[in-house]
């Protein structure tokens, strides 16, 4: 239809109404229903999603035409009757449709709903109507768990429906945008790949955007029409459309596009004129293109980028998998880009290679960190990435971001992790790590073959699309039926998480997924979300979805951790390497973390390697000493330590040097002034500021771990290589052999080496389970010198001997707390145990000990 025109003959008014839009279920977007405003240049519509849920019972679908009316607040507006064309209603099953009307309505106050019966079996059991309104971003839900159908119940086939408020949800807003994309009129310039468009702004980016049609789209010299929805993204900077496509009759010779608000009339033109094609122009298939239009904003320019990716000289370090990079920077990203074409080599990625590649895209300003993986498909897919260099075409190589990362991308070394985002410094301190847990619903034929991906909203920004393909608990099969898989993924601080996005490719023979809920867990934040889901994800269940937008229902805080990056040299001494399990324990100020575990999926602490891990833990503040050893299992556990290195983020104040310019002297002063130092035309201030910087210490081992080694310690105690102003303080812990009980004391004593200092801690009580109070663990505190000289005075004197202890007992429970515990067994069959059983108690400042032998007697 072109247009429609009424004239008013009685009041000789003529309106034109211009439409210009398919109506046809096989054309276009499907529909054969328009809402069109008067005198509209283009389409004017708010875009309403409308669910409808068929109950699952016998006989409850329906072959009827169902239409709905929605009714605005009070009931003043609606949107007529709207007919829901192209739905299934078979039981059981929610269709959803997205109707455009051209008034804004949301909230509704009600919704009416009904069919035509004019079908043979035409009675319909209504479930429920869901209603969200992107553009105010609120969901309602209409109750009916009612027939339709002149048979059953009042015998009615049109119903009002009322929202049941508890269930109302606030979302996302989105607004209504109009998109025209124009394919250029040269010979082959059409495509049958499935294109895809995202589009940024000054506020952040649209999700990638899949546009698809019920007609044969971007066809040579054919202009294709869209209604696409984006959050308030601010002015539109660029937008990035590409197809995925690489076989050689996918190629498309794409001209313009064309972005219009719909309630503004904000317009934005991206204008290409270029092949996306593997065998023409740059043989690429995306295109990055900065906006123009009729509204002021700033123009960016399409820069070339250099990308060098460095694989390791390590054995086995090459890979033949598919490798992709995201170059992240100030005003933008390049999305993931198939690094596909090398400039220098033929044979990509191997060992000890420097290849290099060009990327196209807008000024992505300054750049800040590289996101790359692969795909992780064929043998030997794993990979040793060295490091990756990025600098803008024509600049000299020194002027090149150097993003160490001396790791492997690998399922089965390291942590896992074939994906890494990599920052300048090579600091993975600043990214944060999300625990995700995937619980599969408990339900027949609940589980999956396809990959599953997620992407998180944050107040930050937002993750790309992330495939979760390494669980941290190493289940053989993921997404059975059930179970609950476990992933970590790092990337950058995105901040309070608002959204979750998850989804899976559609792949394998049992793709269908029935997702029960999500949890996610950010330890650095100290934040725990709740995504409940619990629904199908399957071309041929519900509403045939594959991806889903889910909202935490809850947020919890939890105990909040900080990242710490601990490296461990291991000796280059013949079998100095360990195959022991190997622990360490790091102390400061305000506490000490709980014994960590140092390992992962490589055969670790080989003679001569350095490993780095990155740990969640307490904040014990600034760092004096560490623990590290091992458990002595294996064959050949002897190890011999180097150093270990442990950096943390923490704030400090920092001293930053403000230059400023003096006044310019006119000419004359020049004149006079011409042989001045530069250093006297510039003034020079220094600023104090608190700012986040990287703590590092360093501890030097330098000796055996071993049993027939040295003196025969598998765990040391190291202190820092530079002690800095540490204060003298008393530290007890335990004994780490399990044949003692005893519970050690040691003090740090940084002058050490300057002067010596004597300190008692006298016990004077048995430590037997026969004896005493049973006790086989007793912390001792120290005393005055005074005090033992006293006591030796009186060795003879019984009666003194016994003030001496009484005066003691009472010190040191002065500067000890007793704790009393109650464990009750529970009241079921063979709830009892005749183990030893033991507690260890957390405090704010410390704990009990791990090694303490607290046992319960």
């Amino acid at each position: 239809m072109d247009k429609v025109v009424i004239d008013d003959m009685g009041n000789k008014e003529v309106y034109e109404f211009p439409v210009n839009r398919w109506f046809a279920m096989d054309e276009e977007d499907g529909k054969i229903q328009r809402d069109v405003l008067v005198g509209a240049t283009q389409p004017m519509a708010v875009v309403y999603n409308v669910q409808v849920m068929t109950g699952n019972v016998r006989g409850g679908g329906t072959n009827s035409k169902i239409h709905i009316i929605m009714h605005g607040t009070k009931g003043l507006k609606n949107s007529g009757k709207v007919f829901l064309e192209g739905g299934a209603f078979e039981r059981g099953l929610i269709d959803i449709f997205n109707v455009e009307i051209a008034a804004l309505l949301s909230p509704l106050s009600r919704v009416t709903i009904g069919h035509d019966n004019g079908a043979v079996g035409a009675g319909w059991y209504c479930e429920k109507v869901t209603v969200y309104c992107p553009f105010t971003g609120i969901e309602q839900t209409f109750p009916c768990c009612k027939w339709l159908d002149e048979d059953e119940g009042d015998g009615l086939i049109e119903r009002e429906l009322y929202e049941m408020v508890s269930l109302r949800q606030k979302k996302l807003k989105k607004y209504p945008w109009s998109l025209w994309i124009w394919t250029s009129d040269v010979k082959g310039a059409g495509t049958d790949a499935q294109v895809f468009l995202q589009i940024y702004g000054e506020k952040g980016k649209s999700d990638e955007m899949r546009l698809e049609s019920n007609s044969d789209s971007f066809e040579q010299a054919q202009l294709d029409k869209f209604m696409i929805e984006m959050p308030d993204i601010g002015k539109l900077t660029k937008a990035r459309i590409w197809h995925e496509k690489r076989h050689p009759f996918a190629g498309w010779h794409f001209a313009r596009a064309t972005v219009m608000k719909t309630l503004t009339r904000e317009k934005y033109s991206f204008n290409c004129g270029r092949w996306l094609d593997i065998n023409e122009d740059d043989n690429e298939i995306v295109r990055e293109l900065p906006a123009t239009g009729n509204v002021n904003i700033i123009y960016f320019s399409v820069l070339k980028y250099r990308i060098t990716i460095c694989t390791g000289r390590v054995s086995g370090g090459g890979t033949d998998a598919s490798v992709f990079l995201n170059v992240i920077g100030d005003l933008g990203d390049t999305g993931d880009r198939l690094m596909f074409l090398s400039k220098n080599n033929v044979n990509k990625f191997e060992k000890g290679n420097a290849d290099e590649f060009l990327t196209e895209a807008v000024s992505l300003g300054q750049v800040r960190r590289v996101r790359i993986g692969h795909d992780g498909r064929g043998g030997g897919c794993g990979w040793f990435l060295d490091k990756v260099l990025v600098r803008e075409e024509g600049q000299p190589e020194s002027a090149a971001i150097e993003f160490p990362c001396n790791r492997w991308l690998d399922r089965n070394e390291d942590d896992g992790q074939i994906v890494r985002e990599l920052v300048p410094d090579g600091l993975r301190l600043h990214n944060v790590n999300y625990h995700i847990s995937v619980k599969t619903g408990n339900i027949n034929g609940a589980s999956s073959d396809s990959k599953v991906f997620v992407k998180l909203y944050g107040e930050k920004g937002d993750t790309t699309r992330i495939l979760l393909v390494v669980s941290d608990n190493d289940l053989s099969n993921y997404y059975e039926t059930g179970q609950t898989d476990i992933f970590t993924v790092e990337t950058y601080d995105i901040g309070q998480i608002h959204r979750l996005l998850i989804g899976h490719t559609n792949e394998g023979l049992r793709a269908g997924w029935f997702l029960d809920s999500v949890q996610i867990i950010v330890p650095v934040h100290g934040k725990q979300y709740q995504f409940p889901s619990h629904r199908w994800l399957c071309k041929d269940e519900a509403d045939g979805k594959v991806e889903v937008e889910i909202y935490p229902s809850e947020t919890l805080d939890i105990e909040k951790l900080i990242n710490y990056e601990v490296t461990v040299v291991t000796g280059n001494m013949r079998n100095g390497g360990t195959n022991a399990n190997v622990f360490c324990q790091i102390y400061g100020e305000e506490g000490k973390t709980e014994l960590i575990s140092l390992k992962s999926r490589s055969n670790n602490f080989e003679r001569g390697t350095t490993e780095i891990y990155k740990i969640e833990a307490l904040n014990v503040g600034k760092l004096f000493k560490i623990r590290i050893g091992h458990d002595g299992s294996g064959v050949g556990d002897g190890w011999f330590l180097e150093t270990v290195d442990i950096k943390r983020l923490a704030m400090a104040m920092v001293q930053r040097e403000v230059v400023k310019e003096k006044p310019k002297d006119d000419k004359k002063d020049k004149k006079k002034n011409k042989k001045k130092k530069k250093e006297e035309d510039e003034e020079e201030e220094f600023v104090t500021e608190l700012q986040e910087v990287v703590e590092s210490v360093t501890f030097p081992c330098h000796r055996w771990l071993a049993r027939d080694e040295d003196d025969g310690e598998i765990v040391v105690e190291l202190l820092p290589e530079d002690p800095g102003d540490l204060e003298g303080r008393l530290q007890v812990s335990n004994c780490i052999s399990p044949m003692y009980g005893i519970r050690m004391v040691y003090f740090v004593q940084p002058n050490a080496y300057l002067q010596c200092s004597r300190y008692y801690f006298p016990c004077k009580r048995w430590l037997a389970i026969d004896e005493d109070d049973g006790q086989i663990a007793r912390e001792l505190v120290p005393v005055d010198e005074a005090f033992m000289k006293k006591g030796e005075d009186d060795d003879d004197d019984d009666d003194d001997e016994e003030n001496s202890s009484a005066t003691l007992g009472l010190e040191q429970k002065a500067m000890s707390t007793t704790f009393t515990m109650r464990v009750k067994t529970g009241d079921k069959k063979y709830a009892g145990t005749d183990a030893n059983v033991f507690a260890i108690l957390y405090g704010m400042k410390d704990d009990t000990g791990n090694d303490a032998l607290q046992t319960m007697r």
